[in-house]
This record gives C-alpha cells, sequence and structure tokens, in this order.
C-alpha cells in the first residue's frame, strides 16, 4: 500500500475510528494477566451485583461492577477480550489458508479442479453455518482447538470463490504468460505473480471474516457449547447475566458492548481498505 493511499485511508473518518477501536482491543487483549485489577475466576460473594462506578453504590476498584458471583467485570472483559479475539484470529486464519489454497488452484489450474472446489463450495455456502456448527460442538466436545478449527472451516468458501475469481483475471495477464513461456513452473508463477495480486481482496476479506467470527464465537459461546466456564468470553459473560438484567443490567451488557464494538470496528476496517483497495470503488 503506497503513501497515496494511506492518506486516503486515513481521511476516512469510519475507518480510522474503526482501527483506533481495533488497536485498544488488541491492547487490551495484550493486558498482562499479572496487572489485572483482580482475578477474573474469583468469586466474593459478599460483592454480588455491585453496580459500575460512575452509578451510586460503586467502588474505584472495581470501575465496571461485579457481576452475579461478585467477580470484577473489568477483569473479566479484559481477559474475555483476549480470548475472543484469539479465537477470532486464529478461525481466520485458518479460514484464509484454506480458502486462498483452494481458490488459487481452482481458478489457475480449472478443468476437474475447478469444479470439484467449485462444487464443495456450493455446498458449503447451502448449508445453514451456525446450526452445523453448533450440531458438530455438540457431537465433538465444547474444546477450544475444536470451536477454533471449526469457525475456520466455516469461512474457506468465501475466501475461495472470491480468490478464484481474482485468480482467473490474473491468469491471463502477459506477464503472467510470459513467465509461463520462458518455463517457470506453476508453483513459481502463483507465489511469484498471483499471490501478490490477489492480497488486497484477501487482506479485505479477512477484516470482514474477523467481524463474523467474532459474532459467531459469540452467540456459540452464549448456547454454552463454546468457551467453557470458568474462562471468561464475551458471549459466556452475556450468559452469565442474562437472568439478571433488571437486577444488575451492566453485567450482560458491558460484555455485549464490547462485542458491538469490535465487529463495528473491524467492519468500518474492512469498508476503508474496500475502498482504497478497490479501483472501482476509488
Amino acid at each position: 500500500m503506497n503513501r497515496k493511499l494511506i492518506r486516503v485511508f486515513f481521511r476516512d473518518r469510519l475507518a480510522v475510528t474503526g482501527l483506533v477501536i481495533a488497536t485498544v482491543l488488541i491492547l487490551v487483549a495484550c493486558w498482562p494477566g499479572a496487572w489485572l485489577p483482580s482475578n477474573p475466576r474469583s468469586a466474593v460473594p459478599q460483592l454480588r451485583l455491585q453496580p459500575p462506578v460512575w452509578i451510586e453504590g460503586g467502588e474505584l476498584a472495581r470501575p465496571l461492577g461485579t457481576d452475579q458471583l461478585g467477580r470484577d467485570i473489568l477483569s473479566r472483559v479484559i481477559v474475555g477480550t483476549r480470548v475472543s479475539l484469539a479465537i477470532a484470529f486464529s478461525a481466520v486464519l485458518i479460514s484464509a489458508f484454506i480458502g486462498i489454497t483452494a481458490g488459487v488452484a481452482a481458478g489457475y489450474f480449472g478443468g476437474l479442479t475447478d469444479s470439484i472446489i467449485m462444487r464443495l463450495v456450493d455446498i458449503q455456502l447451502a448449508f445453514p453455518l451456525l446450526l452445523v456448527i453448533i450440531a458438530l460442538v455438540a457431537i465433538l466436545g465444547a474444546s477450544l482447538p475444536i470451536l477454533i478449527g471449526l469457525l475456520g472451516l466455516s469461512g474457506w468458501a468465501q475466501y475461495a470463490r472470491l480468490v478464484r475469481a481474482e485468480t482467473l483475471s490474473v491468469r491471463e495477464r502477459e506477464y503472467v504468460a510470459a513467465s509461463r513461456a520462458i518455463g517457470n513452473s506453476s508453483l513459481g508463477i502463483i507465489w511469484r505473480h498471483v499471490l501478490p495480486n490477489i492480497s488486497t481482496t484477501t487482506i479485505v476479506i479477512g477484516t470482514f471474516e474477523l467481524a463474523r467470527i467474532l459474532l459467531i464465537e459469540s452467540s456459540i459461546s452464549f448456547l454454552g457449547l463454546g468457551v467453557q466456564p470458568p474462562t471468561p468470553s464475551w458471549g459466556t459473560m452475556i450468559a452469565d447475566g442474562r437472568n439478571y438484567i433488571y437486577q444488575g443490567w451492566w453485567v450482560a451488557t458491558i460484555p455485549g458492548m464490547a462485542i458491538v464494538l469490535a465487529v463495528t470496528a473491524f467492519n468500518f476496517i474492512g469498508d476503508g481498505l474496500r475502498d482504497i483497495l478497490d479501483p472501482t470503488s476509488r
């Protein structure tokens, strides 16, 4: 991305806002566990449902209040940010690797390879993925590696379909034909010419996929099939607070706001990148 495109990106206020929010969330996720205000798993029953500091009865020591077990919400949100973002980034990397590999193979080699991969894409896109993931988690077990793997497999079709279209365009360009004519191998051509030219598409897809994965992971954890207690995640925190919405609205609302901020931020970044990287948008 050259300097001109960077300047265009930073003129987009929504994109810059999304970048700032995403940066803050990543910094929060990297916050050392030793520096947490309190143990996020430690229950203090006498402090249960203590309100945030800006409400009468709140204390500065627990600025976001406590949940129904007296656990500090700020500490749990910090750890939940780390867990949710780690799951989202890991799943997106898996999706990107599988989808880019499949899309490039389909677009570059064509023929039977293209037909098989695209039919697999059609099959996956025909299924209600959230229901399929819930069913598989229920069957395979609610462990973190299984959840990351399933979320990663849920998104590869989006990459494959768009990367295939980009590869079909790139492979017909003159410099690719020239590279093929002088005897370069298919893998060499893909590495030197195809992948650099589809990188912008994959970056844009990745930002939108981060938002999608965060929503799916939160939904699954809310249903009790994702991250398991006592490890906090945004979805499990909302599930914990749904029965106390009248006595302690902050228990569910604060992690819910974190989800909204994260999803909105990555969508804003994706919109900004799409606008500057897609010539038709400019």
